[in-house]
């Protein structure tokens, strides 16, 4: 008989890692019980939402003030809400098996949406089959293993072909911006595959061309340049896709154009694309000073001061100048050169966007509205208007939210619950600073006949 021999104890480091292990798995089983009962949480506020549907005009608003609430409550966008309260009921009305082993710290958060993406196309006569299997798979899987069994167990459980539902997919096509750093976001263009591809393929036919072009020039002749730039274009291929797509999708004429006539183009290829931009006058002449007030792009965040410098010396359209309070930054007068609407023009200077709490959509993108509704006496003035998002605009006008409009052009608005939150219109930056401690900047002397006079400020 062959004797096995006896294990060798532990060492220190051995027993400090597992200990370590151990506390990891318990936190996680922790965050996991806690993650799964706040879904659970907000599926009953979904159902809760549902369950009033009687008293206002449709579920979707009642989603929406139900979802308001919470994310009132939290300084979160709505949106972000409304999005959570939906994923939380289909998790909790069509995958319970999985929300019970998430629960039970068996699966983690990856694991969940792993599933739940995989699943939910599918009808519901056949999640609840789906639900089961899937956990029983997840055993022992990392999320993407566990993605590649699940998308072929899902397809065996579809009771429809491919084709088909392709046709319906073809309904969810959309185009989303996604914000980053640094002053660059993700256009995201959902599209059936095969156009998805040729277009990437086009762009990479195109991109090869100029770098091909590039790489051909005689070395001794004049180096081919990027547009608009007095360098070597030295782009990378992944630069010069982005800027064909860039250009393509900014200064061409599409095709499937309803107003164009046989004679010439139509309407659509004489329209350009409209920002709401904030470029400090200070910023423009000292560049090298931006990250103290940079410019910003409404709704999306500071952008840099070339690109503001660009914007600002391409464009046709009249800027409005902004007179702010020295100290506040609250905005007090504004005017331009060319003549417009000056309520409109103050609106959009004071608001810069939608006054909803927490909501960032531009005022160039906004309705303006009446706080006190109009046909019930509210005047027209800065003092009764606000720029709304036309989904906040919505909900103004059919849920229990209200609002009131106090000196200032600040907005509170009150809760179905009767909490209140008050909206400020955000402040520009003030054009001086004086920090405690600091002594008080000694006065000029005296212009005398012969100094240089620089004239009015630029804004």
């Amino acid at each position: 008989m062959t004797l096995e021999p006896p294990l060798a104890p532990a060492d220190d480091g051995a027993a400090a890692l597992s200990a370590v292990l151990a506390e990891v798995r318990g936190v996680d089983a922790e965050v996991a019980s806690a993650e799964a009962r706040r879904v659970r949480a907000l599926a009953r506020a979904g159902h809760l939402a549902l369950d009033a549907t009687a008293g206002l005009r449709a579920a979707e608003l009642a989603l929406r003030e139900v979802a308001s609430e919470i994310a009132a409550a939290e300084c979160v966008s709505d949106r972000a809400v409304q999005g959570q309260i939906g994923q939380a009921m289909t998790l909790t009305d069509d995958f319970p098996v999985t929300l019970d082993a998430w629960e039970a710290g068996a699966l983690t958060r990856a694991h969940v949406r792993v599933i739940v993406d995989a699943g939910a196309p599918l009808p519901q006569d056949r999640r609840a089959e789906f639900d089961v299997l899937a956990v029983a798979t997840a055993d022992g899987l990392s999320p993407g293993r566990l993605k590649t069994r699940l998308a072929a167990l899902a397809e065996s459980l579809q009771p429809t072909t491919l084709t088909e539902r392709h046709r319906r997919g073809r309904e969810t096509r959309c185009v989303r911006v996604v914000p980053g750093v640094d002053g660059m976001s993700d256009l995201i263009a959902t599209l059936p595959t095969v156009l998805a591809v040729g277009i990437y393929d086009r762009l990479v036919q195109q991109s090869a061309a100029i770098i091909d072009a590039r790489r051909e020039a005689p070395g001794d002749d004049r180096e081919e340049t990027a547009p608009d730039t007095q360098t070597p274009d030295s782009r990378t291929a992944d630069q010069v896709r982005a800027d064909i797509l860039a250009d393509l999708l900014l200064t061409a004429a599409p095709d499937a154009d309803p107003t164009r006539g046989d004679d010439g183009p139509g309407t659509l290829g004489a329209i350009r694309a409209r920002v709401q931009v904030v470029v400090p006058a200070l910023t423009m002449l000292r560049p090298g000073d931006e990250n103290s007030d940079p410019a910003a792009l409404v709704g999306h965040g500071p952008i840099d001061a070339d690109t503001a410098r660009n914007l600002a010396e391409a464009t046709p359209l009249p800027w409005d100048r902004v007179i702010t309070h020295p100290v506040t930054g609250a905005v007090l007068h504004t005017d331009t050169y060319h003549r417009t609407a000056a309520i409109d023009r103050h609106l959009r200077a004071r608001d810069r966007h939608c006054r909803w709490p927490g909501c960032v959509a531009p005022a160039v993108r906004c309705e303006v509205d009446h706080t006190h509704d109009h046909a019930l006496g509210g005047p027209t003035n800065v003092t009764n208007l606000a720029h709304l998002c036309q989904r906040h605009h919505t909900q103004k006008q059919f849920t229990r939210w209200k609002v009131r409009q106090v000196p200032g052009g600040v907005l509170e608005w009150t809760s179905p619950t009767g909490r209140v939150y008050t909206d400020e219109p955000q402040p520009y930056a003030p054009a001086v600073r004086f920090l405690p401690g600091e002594p008080a900047p000694t006065p000029s002397p005296p212009s005398r006949p012969g100094d240089h006079d620089p004239g009015p400020a630029p804004f």
